[in-house]
């Protein structure tokens, strides 16, 4: 995936200035895609070199405020790209590397990392669960609104599949024998 896809498919749900990309990024794909807020406006800039979005400038606003909308040929873009064959997602796990290490130097400070590790993957899951009980409370036949929210489902099934897999490996790490 790359975030100039990311930041289409944005700016197809709402035209906004950067910062309010920005944060809507920090609010819904970050939490599958990062970026940094300098790496947006960089690409926000490309995107409009490529002619897939034009800004104009916000009256009234402070500074170099610009709001950015979706060009026809933007559209364009996020149709051929999200028609495009796809691999399976590469598994690039430090953990991964960390727990067969740990299997030939011994026992390390890495229960300790995990236990760190399992708690914040318990405080997205909260958040996941957070957003599901505001955003979807009731079934909806919205195509758009059952895609965003299997998305969440997505992202909720990975909280838990990762939080079972850091309890199993503090399990093994914790045995005395």
């Amino acid at each position: 995936m790359s975030l100039p896809h990311a930041l289409l498919t944005s700016l197809a749900e709402r035209p906004g200035s950067g910062s309010e990309l920005a944060s809507r990024f920090d609010r819904s794909i970050g939490y599958f895609w990062q970026a940094t807020h300098q790496q947006i406006y960089r690409e926000l800039a490309r995107l409009e070199a490529n002619g897939w979005v034009r800004s104009v400038a916000v009256e009234g606003a402070r500074g170099r405020k610009r709001r950015y909308d979706l060009l026809p040929q933007g559209l364009e873009e996020l149709a051929r790209w999200t028609a495009e064959p796809m691999d399976p997602p590469a598994i690039r796990d430090e953990l991964m590397v960390r727990l067969r290490a740990e299997s030939v130097i011994g026992p390390s400070a890495l229960a300790q990392r995990l236990t760190e590790m399992l708690s914040l993957h318990r405080q997205k899951l909260a958040a996941y669960q957070a957003i599901e009980r505001r955003d979807f409370v009731s079934s909806s036949s919205d195509r758009r609104r059952r895609l965003q929210h299997l998305v969440l489902k997505a992202g909720v099934d990975f909280e838990r599949q990762r939080i079972t897999f850091y309890e199993d490996s503090l399990s093994i790490l914790e045995d005395d024998g």
